[in-house]
């Protein structure tokens, strides 16, 4: 093959090293649908993982925006060109997508289409893509990008040496994609068994506090004739074993649903579980979020596990009126903070202590996600945590 600078050996390496540095599988289809539109000079590109249903459990794009992906409404289903790619298993080279047969058209605000490179992503025998590409936006190594380069009469922008070179890129795609799909496998596993040992812990700790309060309550019925003060008493220690029991309810839920990140994101994830903690507690409880775009997926989670846990210390231990929740850009990535006007601690003596307050947890998936943690506190000043991270 003989391609310009851009699509050259360095190139592609760089487009490979992208893909094989992301494990979730949602990283690595945007990494390689943005790697196709810039190796190829197209004006866009997407990329397909079927379900079983006749649709896309995952379509990718890029050169689309946000807004316009909104306004052309619900994933394609397979049919037409995206069947053919998918269930014949072969690349389709068109001059204009429109003019072919088996065109069906497309939603009224979906962008103009006109010459086409598909090619289907194989593991093995099985077909686990389709990545597309529309809109050749110019020779390969002339000028910087204009608007669709001229083609020969009748003839496709897209040429045979980029289909042979998409394909390169797509066989690396089917490495790169099964390899994510079996970590995150691992990862489910792995959130399974705590999934496990969390039921069971919780299981433990809320029969306990049942126990405690039918006993207290049993007592409280047999004073309540004979000494009414005394069952008094034994009825407030009723209240607070249910208050405990709630609590312990409360934080269990909150680790044991992951929140649906994929679906609602994170801002609107996090919007959601602090609106539900505003009104399940008597202290106020709020969120703001300025400017975040998507993050990696590990980093996503990373941030709202922390954000989970630094609320449950605040809400559980600190005796605070008001936590503030925020989470703004910074660069290409984000940092949260959570901030409490309550009873405080001094970190040092916490660790001598071996009292952590989730502070070791919060630290190690800070780390794990390539960002840091910080926090500041003070005996009587309330609690700062603050989780940066760099994004993709």
């Amino acid at each position: 093959m003989s391609h310009g600078p851009r699509s050259g050996l360095a190139a592609v390496s760089s487009a490979l090293l992208a893909m094989s540095r992301h494990l979730e599988v949602r990283d690595v289809l945007k990494t390689i649908v943005a790697s196709a539109r810039e190796l190829l000079d197209a004006q866009y590109a997407a990329l397909g993982v079927p379900d079983d249903h006749g649709g896309f459990a995952q379509f990718v794009v890029d050169g689309v925006s946000e807004e316009q992906w909104k306004a052309i409404g619900p994933l394609p289903r397979q049919h037409g060109i995206l069947a053919a790619m998918l269930h014949e298993a072969r690349a389709e080279r068109l001059a204009d997508v429109r003019k072919d047969p088996r065109f069906e058209g497309w939603p009224k605000a979906h962008p103009d289409l006109v010459d086409f490179l598909g090619l289907p992503i194989r593991d093995g025998d099985e077909v686990i893509g389709a990545l597309f590409l529309a809109n050749k936006l110019r020779p390969v190594g002339g000028d910087p990008p204009h608007p669709p380069c001229p083609k020969p009469e009748g003839g496709c922008g897209f040429t045979a040496d980029d289909e042979e070179l998409l394909g390169i890129l797509a066989q690396h795609a089917a490495i790169a994609l099964t390899n994510a799909r079996l970590y995150e496998r691992s990862r489910e596993l792995t959130i399974a068994e705590e999934r496990s040992r969390l039921a069971h812990e919780l299981h433990d700790a809320v029969s306990q506090k049942l126990f405690s309060l039918r006993l207290t309550a049993q007592a409280a019925a047999r004073l309540v004739d004979r000494d009414p003060a005394r069952a008094k008493g034994e009825l407030q220690q009723v209240a607070a074993l249910a208050a405990e029991a709630a609590d312990e309810l409360r934080a269990a839920v909150v680790e044991l649903r992951p929140a649906a990140l994929d679906e609602d994101g994170l801002v609107a994830t996090l919007r959601t579980q602090i609106q539900v903690l505003d009104r399940a507690h008597s202290a106020r409880v709020t969120f703001a979020g300025h400017g975040v775009k998507a993050l990696p997926a590990s980093q996503e989670e990373a941030l709202l596990r922390v954000a989970q846990e630094a609320l449950h210390n605040a809400l559980r231990h600190s005796g605070a009126d008001h936590v503030d929740v925020t989470l703004d850009r910074r660069g290409s990535g984000a940092v949260l903070r959570v901030t409490d006007d309550g009873s405080g601690f001094d970190p040092t003596v916490v660790r001598r202590a071996g009292r952590h307050l989730g502070l070791v947890s919060m630290r190690d998936r800070a780390s794990g996600a390539g960002g840091t943690l910080t926090v500041g506190s003070a005996t009587g000043k309330g609690t700062v945590i603050e989780m940066e991270v760099p994004g993709g």
